[in-house]
């Protein structure tokens, strides 16, 4: 079957290749991929040193044509969002049953492979915060996915966002406050959620509350963290907590956060943001525009059909 590869090249990042199809393990089945979404951190892990026998792609949407063999998870023929671990830029990927949701009627395949990892990533950090209904919450980096469906589904809850972002027109009609940088945002807030790292972070934790929280989720600057203990600390009250967050060590079923996900764009709570629809024969072309940030929302590629 074709499936796409790593080149180890910087510059081409994949390239098309015949490969085997999949052999799946007892509790995984096999889904005949029909659209999948990219994510920045693939970019990462595609430029970095090369890893042996992984191929990219995790948030896929498509048609099950192999059910598990321990009889667990959907049967052929239904429509699922999967997470999977490796390998769903393909005509086919073998998932872990635990990692698959069907999908409601009206949810479409390509809606459905945006909400791997950016919207298990947001859905879960409002799990790490305390309930933020009438809480004011400042987002850093969030034009990107994470930052889209994390402002949407704070606002459902009945926060007050404040959104750092140069391109934030999608996040105010969201109903957020877009500021273009931190010094244009107002603290203190209640929640912090800090994805960009390198000297961002000390200036944006820097606006919690006394006594509130800030979730470190990421590094998109590529530049470690400085913090000074002695600025952190101080003041009248007790500092914020400072909480690292990863979306894969929360202990949460992705069966059960994707259905709920999909139940949401469902009933029209959550719309995915979707910058580019293209054949998959264009994912090398959208994986250089995903690195160089001329996407503004998911980039989406069609498999099936």
């Amino acid at each position: 079957m074709d499936a796409f590869i790593p080149t180890n090249d910087a510059e081409t990042l994949v390239e098309r290749a015949d490969v085997p199809e999949p052999e799946p393990a007892s509790a995984e089945l096999v889904v005949a991929v029909e659209a999948y979404s990219i994510n920045r951190g693939e970019v990462i892990l595609l430029r970095g040193a090369p890893r042996e026998n992984w191929r990219p792609g995790a948030d896929v949407a498509g048609r099950v044509i192999h059910a598990a063999a321990d009889g667990s998870g959907p049967a052929v023929g239904a429509r699922v969002v999967g997470h999977a671990e490796q390998g769903g830029w393909a005509q086919q990927v073998a998932i872990a049953t635990d990692a698959v949701a069907e999908l409601p009627d009206g949810v479409s395949f390509e809606d459905a492979s945006t909400l791997g990892v950016a919207a298990l990533t947001a859905l879960r950090l409002l799990r790490v915060a305390p309930d933020v209904a009438g809480r004011r919450l400042l987002i850093t980096g969030a034009s990107g996915g994470v930052g889209h469906f994390l402002t949407e589904l704070a606002i459902a809850r009945g926060a007050e966002v404040v959104a750092v972002s140069r391109r934030g027109e999608r996040l105010a009609a969201l109903g957020a406050a877009v500021v273009a940088d931190l010094d244009a945002a107002h603290g203190p807030f209640d929640v912090v959620f800090e994805s960009v790292g390198g000297d961002a972070f000390a200036p944006a934790a820097a606006l919690a509350a006394f006594g509130g929280v800030v979730v470190w989720l990421g590094q998109a600057s590529g530049a470690p963290v400085t913090v000074d203990f002695f600025a952190t600390v101080g003041g009248d009250g007790p500092p914020a907590a400072i909480v690292p967050f990863s979306y894969w060590r929360t202990g949460a079923s992705d069966a059960d956060d994707l259905a709920t996900l999909a139940g949401l764009v469902a009933r029209g709570i959550l719309h995915p943001e979707i910058g580019a629809v293209e054949d998959w024969t264009e994912t090398p072309r959208l994986l250089r525009a995903l690195a160089d940030r001329e996407l503004i929302g998911n980039a989406v590629l069609r498999v099936g059909g």
